[in-house]
């Protein structure tokens, strides 16, 4: 053993020994106690606040009022006394009206949040019905958060929520901005993925307002502020959220600009519903035009745009709407090569719906303007010149009209009783002569349904913005059905032309001795000229400027009423009409409807051009057909309320000498009248070829009602 180590450690080891006991003896004793205040027990409470039934109105079953304490028992709170909460018992009994709960003495950062929240601050100002931790949380019955039955439960909050914020008084009374916000989120795609199905994990209003800390969307720090929106998104919707902040509205957004659209612009707050839906394909592109009024309003004008503002139940598949060409959320300048619209995508875009687009075709301009004559200059002229011949049309045979209709009201009211009386023998007169061959007649048919069919399909996309046009829509199954038929109209057009062009030809090639002289068998151009323009073709002549201006001067009392010959220069104008029309319609409607085959040789803007001309020309072949043709063949008082010649094919002799005498005088000296004297069952045929002609009559009126209506509504803003 060694015991080298000093004497002094030796006898400090030893001193430890003795002052060991001693100082465990004084820790043993117990501390002063220091006074407690006496806790009042639960069931001193209960005696007066047990829960029982008490009756509400009349009527009503009644309800609970106090405290269950098989309640409180399963609550997260069943552990403490009532007076841990209320604080401000000192004694029992106590004072009849107590301070609120004092939740902020354990739960000291919620109730931090909540007093600098939207709620916390409402309470400040006074406002007594916002809510508190009792309105979301319950009082005595509080159960964990996690628990189903807790009001904060993430399936039960939007009931929660809408106590106050589906409450029309409330909403209306604190400026709330948004009723019914709660009812309109079960109907979104969130609120019915939470509810309806039981996923979790989809957003509940806590996950986009936040919880305790929920403040005013104009605050900075608020969950749902301009600014914060897409990251608030981001937090579910990871990837868009990447996605977006690459886009033109996410870095509008970085830069502080607060015009850059975010997630609720596109898709609303409480409202949101799938992409996939028609209905949110059709009202896309009024969120886009909220911020791009001006090419909306283009956009409009397109079949596109009609058919989507008709609001098609299937125009979700059938027509592009804005994201369909510029993207969804990865939207970039049509510079930057991410953009669909670059260049090196722009065909592959169309060609999404387009099959076979190429890249004349791309230059298609949606959202060009005709009356900017500085971009679309081509577009413009072409505007302006379907301008100019609707009015000038519509100008001129309306003075030929009134005049015309001026003049036979005097000339009735001055000689009412002969007016009646030749009215009444041209309709009674056995004496009758064929007018229109039954070819001529198959073929006016022809142009009658195929007409009207033409205008009930196209004239609601003309005017898309009239409830009438939607009516019509939807009516014929929409815009998919209302295409097939105006197709199917523009086949029978083209026939009924080759029709009658190959009849032309036919006759011509009948009656080719007749451009022979007899005697020498050689061609005369004066046989030509009167096979061309003679009183039986329907070709303008000179004699028709004769005509037209004799009666001009008939109109205004200057002269005697002119005598026509087969065909009246109005007749001719009409036929020629038809032929013009079919051309300009009909080369205009084949592009539009085969636009890759056209823009194989034609550029894309031809389209655009195509668009226009289709469209007024087609308002100005129905208007012209419903108003003047109508006048000239039905309105007229001696026509009045029809003129059933094109069903029947004949005319009586009284009207031939009261309106064509010339050609009456020709026959006669030609011999060749008795040729044109017919006498069969028309009668027997009369009553059903004027119901169908009635038919015809009144739908073409109805539709020159709804024209009228639709162009005036439009200027009235």
């Amino acid at each position: 053993m060694n015991f080298s180590r000093p004497r002094w450690l030796a006898a400090l080891w030893v001193l430890s020994f003795l002052f060991i006991p001693l100082s465990i003896s004084h820790a043993a004793e117990p501390a002063a106690a220091v006074p407690k205040k006496t806790a009042i027990a639960n069931t001193e409470c209960m005696d007066c606040h047990e829960a029982e039934f008490k009756p509400r109105k009349k009527g009503e079953a009644p309800v609970w009022i106090g405290v269950r304490p098989e309640v409180f028992a399963k609550s997260v709170h069943a552990k403490l006394n009532c007076v841990d909460c209320h604080a401000t018992i000192a004694e029992t009994p106590h004072a009849s009206k107590l301070a609120p709960a004092q939740c902020a003495s354990c739960h000291d950062k919620p109730a931090a949040q909540f007093a600098a929240s939207i709620h916390g601050m409402s309470h400040k100002l006074g406002a007594s019905d916002a809510a508190t931790c009792i309105s979301c949380h319950g009082s005595h019955d509080i159960v964990p958060v996690k628990q189903a039955d807790s009001p904060v439960f993430k399936l039960n909050l939007p009931k929660t929520c809408g106590t106050c914020h589906d409450d029309a008084k409330l909403t209306k009374e604190y400026r709330m901005g948004k009723s019914e916000a709660a009812g309109h989120y079960l109907d979104s795609i969130h609120g019915k993925a939470l509810v309806k199905m039981g996923l979790i994990v989809a957003p509940s209003c806590n996950d986009c307002h936040g919880v305790h800390d929920i403040k005013r969307s104009i605050d900075k720090d608020s969950h749902s502020n301009h600014a914060n929106i897409a990251q608030s998104c981001g937090k579910c919707h990871v990837g868009i959220e990447e996605i977006y902040n690459t886009s033109v509205h996410g870095q509008l957004l970085v830069k502080g600009d607060k015009r850059g659209p975010v997630c609720t612009d596109c898709h609303s707050a409480h409202d949101i519903e799938k992409p996939a839906t028609a209905h949110f394909k059709a009202t896309s592109d009024q969120s886009c035009g909220k911020c791009h009024q001006d090419r909306l309003e283009h956009y409009n004008e397109t079949y596109h745009g009609k058919a989507m503002a008709l609001g098609q139940p299937n125009v979700a598949s059938d027509v592009a709407a804005c994201y369909d060409c510029h993207g969804h959320h990865d939207v970039f300048p049509v510079s930057d090569p991410r953009s669909r619209l670059s260049k090196d995508k722009i065909v592959g875009t169309c060609a999404q719906c387009h099959a076979g687009a190429n890249v004349q075709f791309t230059k298609f301009q949606p959202h060009a303007n005709p009356l900017d004559k500085v971009n679309y200059p081509v577009l413009n002229k072409v505007f302006l010149f379907m301008t100019a011949l609707l009015i000038g049309t519509f100008g001129f045979f309306g003075l030929h009209t009134v005049f015309w209709l001026f003049r036979s009201i005097y000339l009735y009211l001055t000689d009412s009783k002969t007016f009646r009386e030749a009215i009444v023998k041209s309709e009674t007169d056995d004496v009758q002569f064929t007018r229109f061959s039954p070819f001529e007649r198959f073929l006016h048919l022809m142009v009658v349904t195929s007409f009207l069919l033409l205008v009930i399909t196209g004239m609601p996309l003309k005017f898309y913005y009239t409830d009438w046009a939607k009516t019509i829509f939807n009516l014929m199954g929409g815009a998919t059905v209302a295409r097939a038929l105006h197709h199917f109209g523009a086949v029978i057009t083209f026939g009924y032309f080759v029709l009658h062009i190959g009849s032309l030809f036919t006759s011509f090639w009948q009656r080719r001795s007749s451009i022979r002289n007899p005697a020498t068998g050689r061609i005369e151009l004066l046989r030509i000229w009167r096979a061309i323009f003679g009183p039986d073709s329907m070709v303008p002549s000179f004699q028709d400027w004769r005509d037209f201006v004799d009666h001009q001067k008939w109109f205004f009392g200057k002269g005697p009423r002119p005598q026509f010959d087969r065909w009246t220069y109005w007749e001719r104008f009409d036929y020629f009409a038809v032929f013009w029309g079919v051309f300009m319609i009909g080369v205009s409607g084949l592009i539009m409807w085969f636009p890759i085959f056209f823009t194989h040789f034609l550029p894309g803007w031809a389209i655009n051009i195509a668009l226009v001309i289709h469209s007024d020309e087609a308002l100005l072949a129905a208007g012209f057909i419903f108003t003047f043709h109508f006048f000239n063949t039905h309105f007229r008082i001696e026509k009045f309320p029809m003129d059933t010649v094109i069903f029947s094919g004949r005319v009586s002799k009284t009207e031939m000498l009261h309106e064509r005498k010339r050609w009456y005088d020709r026959l006669v000296a030609d011999g060749r009248l008795e040729d044109y004297r017919v006498k069969d069952e028309w009668e027997g045929r009369k009553q059903m070829a004027k119901a169908m002609g009635f038919f015809f009559f009144g739908t073409g009126l109805v539709l020159l009602v709804l024209i009228v209506y639709a162009m005036t509504s439009r200027l009235g803003h």
